[in-house]
Protein backbone atom coordinates (compact mmCIF):
# COMPACT_ATOMS: atom_id res chain seq x y z
CA UNK A 1 0.00 0.00 0.00
CA UNK A 2 1.31 3.01 0.98
CA UNK A 3 3.31 5.49 3.44
CA UNK A 4 2.65 9.45 3.11
CA UNK A 5 4.34 11.94 5.38
CA UNK A 6 2.76 15.55 6.03
CA UNK A 7 4.92 18.07 7.17
CA UNK A 8 5.60 21.64 7.91
CA UNK A 9 5.10 24.19 10.55
CA UNK A 10 2.86 25.08 12.75
CA UNK A 11 -0.35 26.69 11.26
CA UNK A 12 0.05 25.16 8.10
CA UNK A 13 -2.77 22.60 7.81
CA UNK A 14 -1.22 19.58 8.43
CA UNK A 15 -4.18 18.10 10.76
CA UNK A 16 -6.75 19.42 8.21
CA UNK A 17 -4.50 17.20 5.23
CA UNK A 18 -4.50 14.24 7.53
CA UNK A 19 -7.78 14.66 8.28
CA UNK A 20 -9.21 15.20 4.62
CA UNK A 21 -6.98 12.16 3.71
CA UNK A 22 -8.37 9.22 6.11
CA UNK A 23 -11.49 10.68 5.20
CA UNK A 24 -11.25 9.95 1.68
CA UNK A 25 -10.62 6.63 2.23
CA UNK A 26 -13.76 6.03 4.17
CA UNK A 27 -15.73 7.49 1.92
CA UNK A 28 -14.32 4.84 -0.18
CA UNK A 29 -15.28 2.48 1.71
CA UNK A 30 -12.64 1.84 3.65
CA UNK A 31 -12.15 1.61 7.38
CA UNK A 32 -9.85 3.85 8.84
CA UNK A 33 -8.88 5.86 12.21
CA UNK A 34 -6.87 8.46 13.75
CA UNK A 35 -4.65 7.90 16.45
CA UNK A 36 -2.76 10.82 18.62
CA UNK A 37 -0.64 11.62 21.73
CA UNK A 38 -2.72 11.35 25.08
CA UNK A 39 -1.00 14.01 26.64
CA UNK A 40 -1.74 16.27 23.67
CA UNK A 41 -5.13 18.04 25.01
CA UNK A 42 -4.85 21.39 23.79
CA UNK A 43 -8.94 21.05 22.29
CA UNK A 44 -9.60 17.57 23.03
CA UNK A 45 -8.91 13.97 24.58
CA UNK A 46 -10.50 11.84 22.01
CA UNK A 47 -10.12 13.84 18.50
CA UNK A 48 -7.87 15.42 16.86
CA UNK A 49 -8.80 19.21 16.43
CA UNK A 50 -7.49 21.91 13.56
CA UNK A 51 -6.22 25.51 14.71
CA UNK A 52 -9.27 26.61 13.45
CA UNK A 53 -11.83 24.20 14.99
CA UNK A 54 -11.98 21.26 12.41
CA UNK A 55 -12.42 18.53 14.76
CA UNK A 56 -12.31 14.31 14.42
CA UNK A 57 -12.47 11.50 16.62
CA UNK A 58 -9.14 9.68 17.40
CA UNK A 59 -7.68 7.42 19.62
CA UNK A 60 -5.33 8.94 22.36
CA UNK A 61 -2.62 6.75 23.05
CA UNK A 62 0.77 7.35 24.98
CA UNK A 63 3.86 8.34 23.28
CA UNK A 64 6.00 5.60 24.13
CA UNK A 65 6.53 2.17 22.79
CA UNK A 66 3.87 0.50 24.73
CA UNK A 67 1.49 3.44 23.06
CA UNK A 68 2.96 2.26 19.29
CA UNK A 69 2.26 -0.99 20.04
CA UNK A 70 -1.34 -0.04 20.32
CA UNK A 71 -1.32 1.63 16.77
CA UNK A 72 -0.35 -1.85 15.55
CA UNK A 73 -2.80 -3.98 17.62
CA UNK A 74 -5.90 -1.78 16.71
CA UNK A 75 -5.09 -1.55 13.27
CA UNK A 76 -4.87 -5.87 13.35
CA UNK A 77 -7.89 -6.14 15.24
CA UNK A 78 -10.24 -3.72 13.91
CA UNK A 79 -9.34 -4.28 10.32
CA UNK A 80 -7.99 -1.22 9.54
CA UNK A 81 -7.63 -0.15 5.71
CA UNK A 82 -6.22 3.38 6.62
CA UNK A 83 -3.93 5.21 9.61
CA UNK A 84 -3.84 8.52 10.31
CA UNK A 85 -1.05 9.68 12.76
CA UNK A 86 -1.06 13.26 13.86
CA UNK A 87 1.88 15.08 15.69
CA UNK A 88 4.00 12.19 14.31
CA UNK A 89 7.01 13.96 16.14
CA UNK A 90 5.52 13.65 19.40
CA UNK A 91 6.21 10.07 19.60
CA UNK A 92 9.41 8.04 19.79
CA UNK A 93 11.65 6.53 17.60
CA UNK A 94 9.66 3.26 17.11
CA UNK A 95 6.96 4.60 15.50
CA UNK A 96 9.21 4.44 11.91
CA UNK A 97 9.59 0.79 11.79
CA UNK A 98 6.03 0.21 12.73
CA UNK A 99 4.50 2.61 10.71
CA UNK A 100 7.04 2.20 7.63
CA UNK A 101 5.79 -1.96 8.37
CA UNK A 102 1.40 -1.21 8.72
CA UNK A 103 2.23 0.69 5.16
CA UNK A 104 3.47 -2.73 3.67
CA UNK A 105 -0.76 -3.81 3.73
CA UNK A 106 -2.71 -0.78 4.34
CA UNK A 107 -2.84 3.08 3.87
CA UNK A 108 -0.33 4.98 6.94
CA UNK A 109 -0.78 8.77 6.74
CA UNK A 110 1.18 10.71 9.09
CA UNK A 111 1.73 14.22 10.11
CA UNK A 112 3.70 16.36 11.90
CA UNK A 113 6.26 19.16 12.53
CA UNK A 114 9.65 18.39 10.58
CA UNK A 115 11.70 20.97 12.73
CA UNK A 116 11.35 22.10 16.47
CA UNK A 117 11.53 25.63 17.33
CA UNK A 118 14.94 25.29 17.19
CA UNK A 119 14.81 24.83 13.67
CA UNK A 120 16.32 21.48 14.02
CA UNK A 121 14.86 18.44 12.78
CA UNK A 122 12.79 16.32 14.56
CA UNK A 123 14.22 12.58 14.39
CA UNK A 124 10.78 10.83 14.29
CA UNK A 125 9.54 12.77 11.85
CA UNK A 126 12.35 13.38 8.99
CA UNK A 127 12.90 9.54 9.76
CA UNK A 128 9.65 8.40 8.45
CA UNK A 129 9.28 11.27 5.16
CA UNK A 130 12.90 9.30 4.24
CA UNK A 131 10.96 6.14 3.66
CA UNK A 132 7.57 7.64 2.61
CA UNK A 133 6.22 6.95 -1.04
CA UNK A 134 5.36 10.72 -1.16
CA UNK A 135 5.87 13.78 1.58
CA UNK A 136 3.35 16.40 0.95
CA UNK A 137 5.42 19.63 2.51
CA UNK A 138 2.54 22.58 3.61
CA UNK A 139 3.58 25.65 4.52
CA UNK A 140 1.91 28.75 6.65
CA UNK A 141 1.87 32.54 6.62
CA UNK A 142 4.51 34.54 8.33
CA UNK A 143 2.90 36.67 11.12
CA UNK A 144 5.59 39.48 10.68
CA UNK A 145 5.63 40.34 7.04
CA UNK A 146 2.86 37.59 5.08
CA UNK A 147 5.45 35.42 3.19
CA UNK A 148 5.70 31.84 2.90
CA UNK A 149 6.20 30.69 6.20
CA UNK A 150 9.13 27.39 6.99
CA UNK A 151 9.73 27.83 10.63
CA UNK A 152 7.80 27.60 14.09
CA UNK A 153 8.77 30.73 16.29
CA UNK A 154 7.94 29.38 20.21
CA UNK A 155 7.52 32.55 21.90
CA UNK A 156 7.99 33.25 25.60
CA UNK A 157 6.83 36.17 27.19
CA UNK A 158 6.94 38.01 23.49
CA UNK A 159 10.18 36.94 22.98
CA UNK A 160 11.96 33.98 21.48
CA UNK A 161 12.16 30.73 23.78
CA UNK A 162 15.84 30.39 25.24
CA UNK A 163 17.17 27.74 23.77
CA UNK A 164 17.46 25.22 26.06
CA UNK A 165 13.85 25.06 26.75
CA UNK A 166 12.37 21.81 26.45
CA UNK A 167 11.82 20.13 22.46
CA UNK A 168 8.08 19.41 23.80
CA UNK A 169 5.75 22.11 24.75
CA UNK A 170 2.26 21.60 23.53
CA UNK A 171 0.57 24.91 22.83
CA UNK A 172 -1.51 26.90 20.18
CA UNK A 173 -0.99 30.45 19.22
CA UNK A 174 -0.81 31.53 22.63
CA UNK A 175 2.74 29.87 22.42
CA UNK A 176 3.80 29.79 18.53
CA UNK A 177 3.76 32.06 15.28
CA UNK A 178 4.64 30.72 11.58
CA UNK A 179 7.50 32.30 10.49
CA UNK A 180 9.61 32.99 7.08
CA UNK A 181 13.27 32.05 7.26
CA UNK A 182 13.90 35.68 7.46
CA UNK A 183 12.08 36.87 10.17
CA UNK A 184 12.30 33.81 12.01
CA UNK A 185 14.15 34.67 15.54
CA UNK A 186 16.56 32.27 16.56
CA UNK A 187 16.89 30.76 20.10
CA UNK A 188 19.72 32.15 22.34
Amino acid sequence: MTLEVIVGPMFSGKTSELIRLVEREIYAKKRGAIFKVDFDRRYGEKEVVTHNGLRYEAYSIPSSDEGVKKIEEAAESNGLDAIGVDEVNFFPEAIVKVLDTLADRRKVIACGLNLDFRAEPFRTTTELAARADRVRYLSAVCVVCGQEATRTQRLVGGKPAPRDSPVIAVGGKEMYEPRCRKCYAPPT
